[in-house]
């Protein structure tokens, strides 16, 4: 196909989806910063006109050439992390990102989208009864824990989660025996003393007791999820009004326009408007679902059902923080909270779900599996 058949081929229930998604983030914006388009709406929607054309970009390059270039792309991304490590630059207490001069990237956003081509490569060339090896699961596991190790030097927890969810997540689609999980369930439960005296630092470990006791300290470490409590309470059933909620416009609701954006939503537009925006999320994933099972190839249906899973691990885990059934970890709701990185990431993510899409017929074995 030439490019502009690819891009007609573009499944346009999903842009207009991705599209609906986004304008009520920038609505969000506008409504947080009193009425007006800056500091955060008018930066907000030229940047998703960019993400938008990044995604169409990913759609239209040939699923082959993205199979044959999986592993530059992941070793790439662990270059930079090394680079972070060694002379990142240092924003708000950490050291997360590389400074180009024209543009900051943020290499562990770009982790997420590579661990998932790589974990997607690496079972496509599996059988089922290979797929739980000892050896298999061991090599999975360091392709895994390695970046995820990097990212939590940065420290940056939350998206050290995200990375290893999204691996665990394909290799669950991929077939891995039931057996290993609870095998890791139960270990991650027995160390867990150890991660807690050893590994977690010491604001992380504030995170946690501030979840389960959010009242032992209201003016400091649990000021954040009390008030985001009290805003998603006052809302009631339809909301106050758009702009007219007092917690955020007041102030009194820290990170309004990033990760507590969805806590806006519950106070202005109630628990419809809440419920609402969680409908269309899980209609995206159904979407994302569909057109995974539709491809010829393992590898297509990897991509596309690790990149839903990311999404979901987004949303799933924004959504428990504000409502205070998770620890506050610092993980945006894609496409409604304000920042580039995780929008860019995320319409990436979905130009390749378009590409699966497009490429939908190319069968498993021109992508070098065995039949």
């Amino acid at each position: 196909m030439t490019i502009f058949q690819k891009i007609s081929e573009i499944d346009l229930v999903l842009v207009i989806l991705l599209c609906v998604l986004s304008a009520l983030g920038l609505s969000m914006l506008y409504s947080v910063s009193g009425g007006e388009f800056q500091p955060w709406a008018l930066k907000q929607g030229l940047r998703y006109v960019l993400a938008l054309c990044a995604m169409i970009v990913v759609a239209v390059i040939d699923i082959r050439a993205w199979y044959k270039a999986t592993w530059v792309v992941f070793f790439a991304c662990l270059a930079l992390l090394l680079a972070v490590e060694m002379f990142g630059v240092v924003g708000m207490g950490a050291q997360r990102w590389i400074d180009l001069t024209f543009i900051k990237i943020q290499p562990s956003e770009l982790m997420k989208i590579a661990v998932i081509l790589a974990t997607a490569r690496f079972y496509n060339g599996l059988n089922i009864q290979q797929v739980s090896t000892v050896w298999n699961i061991v090599r999975i596991a360091f392709l895994l824990l390695v970046p995820a190790y990097l990212v939590f030097r940065q420290p940056d927890l939350g998206t050290s989660i995200l990375i290893i969810a999204g691996g665990i997540g394909v290799g669950f689609v991929a077939g891995i025996s039931w057996r290993w999980f609870i095998a890791g369930g139960a270990s991650f439960v027995i160390i867990m003393p150890l991660i807690w005296s050893v590994v977690l630092r010491p604001y992380q470990k504030k995170r946690v007791l501030t979840f389960l006791n959010p009242e032992a300290d209201p003016l400091g470490n649990g000021y954040h999820i009390i008030q985001s409590k009290i805003a998603i309470g006052s809302g009631g059933m339809t909301g106050r009004g758009f702009m007219q909620g007092t917690q955020s416009n007041l102030d009194f609701l820290p990170e309004k326009h990033t990760d507590f954006i969805f806590t806006v939503i519950a106070e202005e537009l109630g628990f419809v408007g809440a419920v609402s925006v969680l409908m269309l999320v899980l209609i995206i994933l159904f979407k994302t679902m569909i057109i995974a099972m539709n491809s010829a190839s393992k590898f297509g249906k990897f991509i596309a059902m690790g990149m839903g899973i990311t999404f979901f691990l987004y949303v799933f885990i924004n959504t428990g923080m504000v409502m205070g059934l998770l620890p506050v970890v610092g993980v945006p709701f894609p496409l409604l909270s304000y920042g580039g990185t995780v929008m860019i990431t995320i319409m990436v993510a979905f130009g390749f779900v378009q590409n699966v899409h497009i490429h939908r017929h190319i069968e498993y074995a021109e992508l070098g599996g065995d039949k």
